[in-house]
C-alpha cells in the first residue's frame, strides 16, 4: 500500500496471447493520458513477448507476467516455459493480484476479457473492488458474431463481473460500425455501463525508428502490413503475386511482415521482395505511425488498429479482413466499406494477382476516409481522458482521508 500519496495511478491488463492488438490499443491509451494529466503513473500488465520493443513515455511501465499461446485446438501452452498451463495461469494471476495489492491504482483498466485470461484477474477485480478502485473494462469495436459471443462469455461465466464488479464498460468503437453487446441478452443494468469512446486516434511520435528503413520510404509507397503477421502470411502472398505479375503497379511497396510471421515465411517473403525491383519487406518497426504517415495508402488486414491509423492518417486503404477463426474484422471492415471509409477485398482463398493488381491500380482512385463525414468518429483519447478525469484528480482532503485509510 501507499505510505504518501505520489499522485494517481492507473493500472492497465492486457492478456495479449497473440499479436499485437491489445498491447498498442493498451500502449496508445496511456501515452495519451500521461500526457494530459500532471502526477499521473501507469502500470501496463501484458503478457506479450514483444513488450520490451516499445518506447514509453515517462511515468509509464509495463510488467511483463509469463507469457502463453493459443493452439490450433483452442487450448492454451506457456509460451517459453517448460510448465503446465495451469502452473502458468497461477503464476500470472499472482503477479497481476500482488502488483495490484501495491501499485494500488485509483482506476484499472481490463482489455477485453472481462475475468482475464481463464480467469486470471477475477480475485484482482475484487480486491480492488473493495479498495474503491474505479474498474473499467475497455473492448474493441467488435468482438465476434453474437451467435458465438453469447456462448463464449456463458462458458467463462462473464455475466456476474459485468453485473456486480464494473464500473463502467468502455466501447472503442461507435455504434454505427458495430455494437458488440448487441444480440446476447445482457440485463439492462449492464447496458447502462455501456459507453462509446469513438475510435482512438493515433499520432506521429518523435523517436527515430527502430532500424534502417530501405530506400522505398524516400519516394512515395504502399504501406502492405499484417499487423503481427502471424495469421498474414496470405496477404503477404497475393500483394507479392500482384507485384510478380505486373511491374507497372502505380507505387512501389514496403512490406512489414510482423514479428509473429513463421522465420520461414519471413525469409521466402524477403527473398520473393528482394527479387523485384518496386518491393522491399522488413520485419517489424516499432513506429508503425510513422510509416503509415508517410505513405500514400495502405493494404492491410483489418485489425482495430490498423483501421485506426488508416482513419488518423487519412489514408486510402484496401482492407483484405480474416474470416477465421472470429469473424471480427470482416465485421469492421464491411460496414466501413459501406460508410465509404475503406474498399474491402475478400479473401477467396484463391489469391488471383490479378484481382490485387486491378485493386492496387485503383487505389490512387480511392476516397479517402475523411471524404466521409462520420460525428465522433476519433474522439476516443478525448473522451477516455473525460472519463478518468473525476477518479484522479481528487481533492486533497480527499486523497489525504484515502491514504489514512490504505495505511490503517
Amino acid at each position: 500500500m501507499r505510505g504518501v500519496q505520489s499522485g494517481s495511478r492507473i493500472l492497465i491488463y492486457s492478456h495479449d496471447t497473440f499479436g499485437l492488438g491489445h498491447l498498442r490499443r493498451c500502449h496508445t491509451i496511456a501515452q495519451s493520458l500521461v500526457a494530459n494529466f500532471d502526477d499521473l503513473s501507469i502500470l501496463i500488465l501484458s503478457g506479450s513477448p514483444i513488450i520490451g520493443s516499445f518506447d514509453f513515455p515517462p511515468h509509464v511501465d509495463f510488467v511483463r507476467i509469463p507469457g502463453v499461446i493459443k493452439l490450433r485446438n483452442g487450448e492454451y501452452t506457456s509460451h517459453s516455459l517448460d510448465v503446465d498451463i495451469d502452473e502458468t495461469i497461477s503464476m500470472r494471476s499472482s503477479i497481476i493480484q500482488h502488483t495490484a495489492m501495491i501499485f494500488d491504482p485509483d482506476v484499472f483498466i481490463v482489455d477485453k476479457e472481462p475475468l482475464g485470461l481463464r480467469g486470471e484477474v477475477a480475485d484482482t477485480l475484487k480486491m480492488l473492488q473493495k479498495r474503491g478502485t474505479r474498474l473499467v473494462l475497455g473492448l474493441r469495436d467488435v468482438l465476434d458474431e453474437p451467435g458465438l459471443l453469447a456462448p463464449e462469455w456463458e462458458r467463462k461465466n462473464v455475466l456476474p463481473s459485468l453485473e456486480d464488479m464494473y464500473d463502467d464498460i468502455w466501447i472503442y468503437g461507435l455504434p454505427q460500425i458495430c455494437e458488440p453487446l448487441d444480440g446476447i441478452g445482457l440485463p439492462e443494468c449492464v447496458l447502462r455501463k455501456v459507453i462509446y469512446t469513438g475510435y482512438l486516434p493515433r499520432t506521429v511520435r518523435d523517436a527515430p525508428s527502430s532500424q534502417q528503413l530501405p530506400e522505398v520510404v524516400n519516394r512515395p509507397y504502399l504501406l502492405v502490413t499484417p499487423g503481427g503477421g502471424g495469421d498474414g502470411a496470405e496477404l503477404i502472398d497475393w500483394v507479392l503475386r500482384a507485384y510478380e505479375s505486373d511491374e507497372l503497379l502505380p507505387y512501389p511497396a514496403l512490406m512489414v511482415l510482423g514479428p509473429f510471421m513463421h522465420p520461414d515465411r519471413q525469409g521466402e517473403f524477403i527473398e520473393r521482395a528482394d527479387a523485384l525491383k518496386r518491393v522491399d519487406a522488413i520485419t517489424f518497426d516499432a513506429h508503425m505511425e510513422s510509416l503509415m504517415d508517410n505513405a500514400v495508402g495502405v493494404v492491410a488486414m483489418g485489425g482495430y488498429n490498423i483501421f485506426c491509423e488508416v482513419l488518423s492518417f487519412d489514408k486510402p486503404a484496401i482492407i483484405v479482413p480474416r474470416t477465421k477463426p472470429r469473424l471480427e474484422q470482416y465485421i469492421r471492415a464491411s460496414r466501413a466499406e459501406e460508410l465509404g471509409l475503406i474498399r474491402m477485398l475478400v479473401d477467396d482463398q484463391v489469391y488471383d494477382p490479378a484481382v490485387m493488381a486491378a485493386a492496387l491500380r485503383n487505389l490512387p482512385k480511392q476516397a479517402r476516409p475523411s471524404d466521409v463525414v462520420v460525428p465522433g468518429l476519433l474522439e476516443g483519447l478525448q473522451n477516455v481522458n473525460r472519463l478518468v478525469e473525476p477518479y484522479i484528480r481528487k481533492p486533497a482532503a480527499e486523497t489525504d482521508n484515502a491514504d489514512l485509510r490504505r495505511r490503517a
